[in-house]
Order: structure tokens, then sequence, then C-alpha cells
């Protein structure tokens, strides 16, 4: 999904709500698991766009290692 809003192609409510609801859970798993981080950003002028930034990063980071997990499981296969 983050690449759709990236690339500007056109989507539907159900992906808007999708999105924010995924959104939601990481917000509550980073501030459960990161209390620290959470209270640093809590107050900032710009403390959704901090927030946002973060679920970006973390959604490229977990895109980067399915697709690099992928890509040994394909070579593995072809080895065999």
């Amino acid at each position: 999904m983050a690449k759709v809003l990236r690339e500007g192609a056109s989507y539907t409510q159900r992906d808007i709500i999708e999105l924010l609801g995924e959104f939601s859970a990481f917000k509550d798993r980073v501030e459960k698991k990161f209390s620290t981080l959470a209270r640093e950003l809590e107050g900032k002028t710009n403390e959704h766009d901090l927030w946002v930034n973060l679920y970006m990063i973390s959604s490229d980071y977990a895109e980067e290692t399915i697709g690099k997990r992928f890509k040994q499981e394909a070579a593995m296969q072809k080895v065999s």
C-alpha cells in the first residue's frame, strides 16, 4: 500500500481504511515496545509527520526484507 500512495495511483476508500488500520496498529506496537521513542514524538508540532515517516521507513524495510527472502528461496530452489 505504501507504494500505491507514493506513486500517486488511485485507491479506494477501503484501501484507505485498511492503510489507516495498519498504521494505527503499527503505532500501537511502537508505542508499546518503544515507549521512550513514543514519548519523544508526543506533542511535537510535526508528530504526525514523524509517525508517518517512521511507518513508511518500516514498511519499506519490511518489503525489502521479504523481497530478499523470496530471492534467496528462489535461488535455493534453482540450486536443488
